[in-house]
């Protein structure tokens, strides 16, 4: 028999044994209490979001592995900003981020976006910002991308 892959989505840090991976997982016959703690171990860093997680199983030998997704940019943003959501217009300000904190989300997804260096990835996110309606350092995030493209600004 081969492996067995049950997905869901769980907030980080907070699986627990109900669903959507409980159920799923019970019939197989491994220790939920088990998986359950080394995703929650695995996702506590993302807590308040909402993680893709992969569990898979031999149900063999009830040997299993966790494969932990990446939030969206803009979850990141949102966490970062303490706010539930982002502009509902495109006038609208709903936050400051400093370039430190773009930085660091930036470095946090480094494994999913397509930026071949920090500076690009920074774009990348200061893009997702702009159509939030988030500044960086009080500035519109296209005017920090000008000033990362000519110099003005390093990182």
């Amino acid at each position: 028999m081969s492996e067995v892959t049950i997905s869901g989505l769980v907030e980080g840090g907070k699986a627990s044994g109900g669903p959507p991976l409980g159920p799923a997982l019970g019939p197989l016959g491994v220790n939920i209490n088990n998986i359950i703690s080394e995703i929650n171990n695995k996702t506590k860093q993302f807590e308040g979001i909402k993680i893709p997680v992969k569990v898979i199983v031999d149900p063999v030998t009830k040997a299993f592995r966790i494969e932990v997704g990446m939030p969206p940019t803009s979850a990141l943003i949102l966490k970062e900003l303490g706010i539930q959501s982002g502009a509902k217009t495109k006038d609208e300000i709903v936050g400051n981020l400093t370039l430190e904190q773009i930085k660091k989300i930036a470095k946090s997804k480094e494994a999913s976006l397509y930026g071949k260096n920090e500076i690009a990835r920074v774009k990348q996110v200061l893009g997702t910002c702009k159509s939030m309606g988030v500044k960086c350092e009080n500035e519109d995030p296209k005017l920090v991308i000008k000033k990362l493209e000519s110099g003005e600004l390093k990182i």
